[in-house]
Formats: C-alpha cells, structure tokens, sequence
C-alpha cells in the first residue's frame, strides 16, 4: 500500500530511489531559463516591496515574495532536467534463484482461508504472472528447501512435509549452486520459521560478501488469530522413580481469553497428571504448574498436552513431548548425628520404605564411639566420619545432625565444603543446640556452603532460647515440589495450616544474597524465622532446616496414626537433596530429539573417584539403537578438562540409550547412561506466525526487500534495479514526477489565495 502511494507521487518505486544517482544535466536552454528565473525574481522581489504603499504588512509581503520564490525555484529544478542514474539487468543475462518454504508449517492456512504453501505455489508456478515477468528478465533457477535447499522442476515436488526449517542453510546452498554466474539476487519465500539453534550470520556475512541481496517474500499472518500453544516447559532429564516432579509450563494463546482449559500429563497414553488453566487476555502467558509422579521406571516419554478448542488454527502445538529417563537405583545418603536424639530415629524411619533412597546412619553415642545402620560392609565408617575425600564422595547426599564443628578435623571441614562445590553433593544441615552458630560452624568452611548467615552467639536474653514456631510456606515454597503436601496447591496449604508448632534453638533470619527461603516460622513475638532454605553453591546445593523436633508431625497428639505428612515431607527433601547430583561419568547429548539421519554429539564429563578432572582416559560411548550397538570412541576435547566428546548419527527413528564407559588403564572410572530419540519435530508448528523481522533483517543485511504475499508482485521490477549482475545504465527523469507538478500547482494556488486573504488580489 504505502508502495502504491510512494509510486503514484513519485513516478517510480522506492528501489529506484535507493539504487540510483542522482544527477542534473542541463542544456544550453537550462541555462537560459535560469538568467529568465533570476529575473522573475528580481521582479517578485520588486513588487511586492511596491506592495506596501497598498498598505500591506511586512509579514504578508515576506511570506508572498517566499510562496513566489519557491515557485520560480522549482520550476528551474525542472529546467536542470533532474535524473537518477540506476543500473537496470540486462534481460536473460543474469540468473535469479527462487527458494519456497517445503515445511510442515507452510500447511497452516491462514493466507484468507487458503493454505501459505498453496500460496506460495500459486504465486510461483511457471505460468503465474509473477513467474513469468521473472522469466523475461532473468534465468530461473528454482529451489525447494527445509533443512537444505535442493532444486526444483516441477511444482507437484512441494510437499510441505518437511519437520525442520534452516534458512542459513538453504541461502548459503543456493548461494553455492549460483556461485560463479552472473546472480541478481535469490528470492525466497517463507514464513520466517527457523527451527534450528544455527545463527543466520554466517550465511548473511557470506552473501553479503558476494554482492547477493535477499528477496524475501513473507507467507501467513504474523500472529495466529485462534490458536493455544504450549510454549515451553522444564523437565529434568532424569529422576528416580517414584519421584513426584513439579514442572512448569507456560501456555500462550490467541483468540480465547477467560476460557479454561485442562493441562494433562500422559505416561505413554495414561494420565498422571492435571491442572486446570485459565487463559488470560490475548498475547499473555500463562504460566502453569503441573505434578506428576514418575512411576514407571526406564526412559519414559512423557506427554503435556491440551485438548484442542473449536476454531484453532494449528493444533499440533497444543502438546510438547518430553524423554525423562526414570531411574531405578538407591541413592546413598550418608546422616551423622551427633547425639542420640528422636530427630534422627523419626528421619530414618520416614525414608525406610523408599526402596531408591539408602540413609546410612552415624551416630556419635560417646568421644571416637558410633553406632552405625544400614551399612554396605562391616568396616564401612568404622573410624567415624570419612576421612578421605573418596570415601566421602562415594556418597550423594549428607546430613549434619546436631554435631558441633570441633567434632571434625579441618581437612574434614573442607572436604564438606568440596563434597557440595566440586563433587555436586547435596547438604542438609539440621537444627540443634550443636548446629549452626551454636556448633561453632561460624568461619569454618561450612559456614561459606550453608545458605544462611551464621553469627557468633553473644550473650543476651535470647541466647540459646528455644523458639517455638508455626511453619508456613513461603510464595517461592508453596510451589516448590518439596512442600507439596497435599494433591495440589490449596490442599497443600490447607495442610501446613494444620500442623503443630516445632522448636528452634538456632535463630537464624537472613540468608545469603542467591538462595531461597522456602518455609519460614513465626515465634510467639511474631518473628519471622528461617526454617527451611536452600541455595546452589558450586556443581551441588546446600539446605537448611534449623528446627530440631520435626519428628512432631508424625508423633504430635493432634495427628492421626494414618497421617503420612512427615514421611512425605522427609522423602520430598531428601529425593530433592541428591536430585541432580553428578556421577562420575556423565554423558550428555547435543539434543534430546533429532531427526533420522541427523548426527548427535556426545559430550561426557569425567572425573576420578576424587572427582578430579581426568584428560587421559580411554573413553567409548555403547550407543544401542533399533538397528543394534555401536561403538563411539570420545576424545578428549582440548577445550576444558574432563571432557570428551564424540558423533553418531541416529540412522533410525527410534530410542538410542548411549551408555558411556570410561577407564584409566586397568581402572574403571564409572559408567553414565543417557537416551535420547529419533522421530519427525513438531517445532515447526510453535510459534507458527510469520516471522517478518526474521525476513526484514535477511533482506535489510543482504540489500534486498521485504514483501508480504500480497505485493509480491513487484519483486520482478525491483531485483531488475539490484545494480547486480549484467547491467546496463538507464537514466529516469525526475521533472516530470506528479509530486513535482502537484506542488508547483499548490504553490501557485497558494499564492493567489494567501493574497486574496490580505486584500493583495
């Protein structure tokens, strides 16, 4: 439209302008015409000077003599023939490249009811107009593309199939398979979708490099006008089984404000899960937490998705799938208590029916005396606490008691604070009279890992004072999976309003800048406590849960026999402290899903028993796929110590568990297991509105323009005017533009009037 206006004033479209020179080239009249003008406004001048014996006032006689002036310059404008010099291509001398969008999201119809590859194959058959003025101009080469470009010779080769969208890709292949011809420019058409993670500056830079100016011709509506989309939602990559997950998700939509739909969660096809979402104003996200319960275990596809509403444009981005392996193994946490007490019995009996979580108990009953359960062999802690950092790190999780810090040595001390920072471990430290400050943990190591500020104690009137407390989430703790007490949010809350009161002796009220309070406490002075917070520190994370009788939500007289809050509690926060916890060997690849027929990276961290990096070991990736085994030596990569990495390509669609073995000479450093699948994307239906600043900046980087669907009619004149490949010069007179007659017209007529105004006509 704007187009169409700037044309009709100027005579010529705007790639004229941008492309051409301007130039006067006057003759010997223009030169005549010229002393004529000076002399005419020698006499304007004259005149209207006279004019004021009429009485007229300076101002009226200064703004006529300016009206006249104008008038008399523009038309010796006209008289220097004014011109823009452009370079035209010489018709079928140079070569153009036409590349149309083949993906899965040039289906989606939203071009006036039409689809946008039906479009783009109407506009673009060889007989269309469009294709035609193109072919009187130029050489046509014709390219579909998807993840690549490949050629094109008939329109019934668009399929709109492809599941992946490479606009870099596509350009820089064209750009090859042109190289070395006289090239105009390359059109292409699509809807801006680009579903791969790989920067377009490259191909830019290489395009720019080559003088080849893009032509994009954009294909849909830039915002769906009826669609629900579930934009983006964070899973782990592994838990343990059984394992209650709280993911969120955000929901977007357009077209159904206030209406309420219903997440669910599916477990290859069985529902584990829901919540309800209200949908907010069009445009805004909606950002929804959901739980689950992994209950199966192995690599389990899980499944979000939202019943598709009446109306919708796209549907296949009402659901997201996501790979969690769900892992079936007991987690080794290590508990020393340093006193006997009823906290550490009600603990251990809380988690003793979870089959995937090993509390090994150490309690000090006496000086260098312990009394240890659950042991993996007789002599397992029999010199109390470890003493060697592999000893230590063999565990996943460690919980302090009440246990004063002079129970440990300061090499000891340290390796807690390395067990957390470079082994990944987790930390929870309890509360008690001999934790915390009042354990003399102030300035050790520890106190640098623990997410409160500890302080040394000072004599006042509430030093060493127990506190009772009335514990209630926090916002960022009501939400969190491990306060989770109750189906969902409200019936959690309905549950922490229920139970009794616990005790303190640690008074702690401020954390450290970056950790989280999840549960606080009120005193009888209506204080505010910590009770439980937590902060990552390193590769692990540290917890704190300063209260010393959480034993009385299972054995208060207010609870019932039946009431399971305490082991859920307790199950909750200790399947969270050694969530995320690294293995020795922990392998990780480049994508969780991929195309068939698409190479997959292999990256893996190893480290010894010390959880020190190690750069000389032998390291094979068993990648077991549909069609067998195979084996995947990894290299070190230079980059960072400890790291290896290795290719395949996922040949097949289908499941790969890629289980990677490292060893240093005849000593095995530990195996990792990772998965990942093989199967057609969906990412081309996300996010499915045109991207028009996708397509403006490849065409405003390369030289090129800019069209929707509809004025895509023009790219044939404006790729003549590129200045690329065969040219010849044209000159275009400017005189005779409509805007140029239209204001010597107005001008005159402005004249007359402003003097009838004044009383001058």
């Amino acid at each position: 439209m704007l187009d169409s206006v700037f044309q009709l004033l100027f005579k010529y479209r705007p790639v004229i302008f941008q492309q051409g020179e301007f130039r006067l080239v006057p003759s010997t009249g223009s030169y005549v015409g010229a002393i004529v003008v000076a002399v005419a406004i020698i006499a304007t001048i004259l005149t209207y000077r006279a004019a004021r014996s009429r009485g007229a006032a300076v101002k009226h006689r200064v703004v006529l003599t300016a009206i006249r002036v104008a008038t008399l310059g523009l038309m010796l404008f006209c008289l220097f023939r004014p011109v823009l010099v452009v370079r035209a291509a010489v018709s079928q001398q140079n070569f153009i490249g036409v590349l149309v969008d083949d993906s899965r999201s040039m289906q989606i119809a939203d071009e006036g009811g039409q689809a946008r590859g039906a479009v783009a194959r109407q506009q673009f058959a060889p007989d269309s107009p469009l294709m035609r003025s193109l072919s009187e101009r130029f050489i046509v080469r014709t390219f579909r593309f998807s993840s690549a470009a490949q050629r094109l010779t008939s329109p019934q080769e668009l399929t709109f199939a492809g599941s992946q969208t490479r606009l870099g890709t596509a350009l820089e292949g064209a750009r090859q398979e042109l190289a070395g011809l006289p090239l105009a420019g390359l059109v292409m058409v699509s809807d801006g979708a680009d579903t791969t993670d790989a920067s377009l500056s490259d191909a830019l830079l290489a395009l720019k490099a080559a003088d080849v100016p893009v032509f994009t011709v954009g294909v849909g509506e830039e915002a769906l006008t009826r669609d629900i989309q579930i934009g983006r939602i964070s899973v782990p990559r592994a838990t343990l089984k059984g394992t209650s997950i709280l993911v969120d998700a955000v929901v977007t939509h357009r077209g159904f404000p206030g209406e309420t739909v219903m997440l669910d969660v599916e477990d290859e096809g069985r529902i584990v899960g829901s919540q309800e979402v209200r949908l907010p104003a069009d445009g805004e996200p909606a950002a929804v937490r959901v739980r689950f319960t992994a209950a199966e275990a192995g690599p389990r596809k899980f499944r979000f998705k939202i019943a598709p509403k009446p109306g919708e444009m796209v549907t296949q981005n009402n659901a997201r799938e996501s790979l969690i392996d769900v892992r079936d193994r007991k987690e080794k946490i290590l508990y020393f208590e340093g006193e006997p007490r009823f906290e550490y019995k009600f603990i251990r009996r809380a988690v003793a029916d979870d089959s995937n979580l090993q509390v090994i108990g150490l309690q000090r009953t006496a000086d260098n005396k312990y009394y240890r359960q659950d042991l993996d062999d007789k002599d397992q802690l029999f010199g109390g606490f470890p003493k060697t950092r592999e000893e230590l790190f063999a565990y996943r999780g460690l919980i302090l008691g009440s246990i004063e810090a002079g129970a440990f040595t300061g090499d000891q001390l340290r390796m807690i604070s390395d067990f957390v920072e470079k082994r990944g471990g987790g930390l929870l430290m309890l509360g008690g009279p001999r934790a915390f400050a009042e354990g003399s943990y102030v300035g050790t190591p520890v106190a640098d890992v623990v997410p409160v500020v500890l302080e040394r104690p000072t004599k006042t009137l509430d030093a060493g004072a127990v506190a009772r407390l009335k514990v209630h989430p926090t916002r960022d703790g009501i939400a969190h999976a491990v306060t989770q007490l109750g189906a969902n949010e409200s019936a959690s809350a309905a549950i922490w309003d229920k139970l009794p009161t616990l005790t303190s002796v640690n008074a702690l009220r401020t954390v450290k800048p970056g950790a989280t309070i999840l549960l606080s406490g009120t005193d009888e002075r209506r204080r505010e406590q910590v009770v439980l917070a937590a902060q990552r520190y390193g590769r692990g994370k540290a917890i704190a849960f300063p209260v010393q009788d959480s034993w009385l939500w299972q054995m208060h007289a207010d609870i019932s026999v039946e009431d399971m809050t305490h082991e859920n509690y307790w199950r909750q926060l200790m399947r969270w402290l050694v969530d995320g916890v690294p293995d020795p060997v922990e392998p990780h690849t480049s994508a969780e899903r991929v195309e068939a027929g698409e190479t997959v990276t292999i990256t893996t961290a190893v480290v010894d028993a010390t959880f020190v990096e190690i750069n000389d070991a032998r390291v094979v990736a068993h990648v077991e796929g549909p069609r067998g085994t195979t084996d995947v030596p990894l290299q070190w990569s230079g980059e960072r110590n400890g790291e290896y990495r290795g290719i395949f390509t996922a040949s097949d669609e289908g499941l790969y568990t890629v289980r990677v073995d490292a060893n240093r000479g005849t000593t095995s450093l530990g195996t990792g297991v990772t998965q990942l699948r093989a199967a057609p994307g969906d990412s081309e239906y996300f996010d499915a509105g045109m991207n028009a600043a996708r397509l403006k900046r490849i065409a405003d980087e390369t030289g090129g323009r800019f069209y929707k669907a509809a004025d895509a009619a023009a790219v044939a004149e404006d790729v003549r005017y590129s200045g690329r490949g065969v040219t010849t010069t044209e000159e275009r007179d400017l005189w005779h533009m409509p805007i140029v007659l239209g204001l010597i017209v107005l001008l005159m007529c402005g004249e007359w009037g402003y003097r009838r105004a004044v009383g001058l006509a």
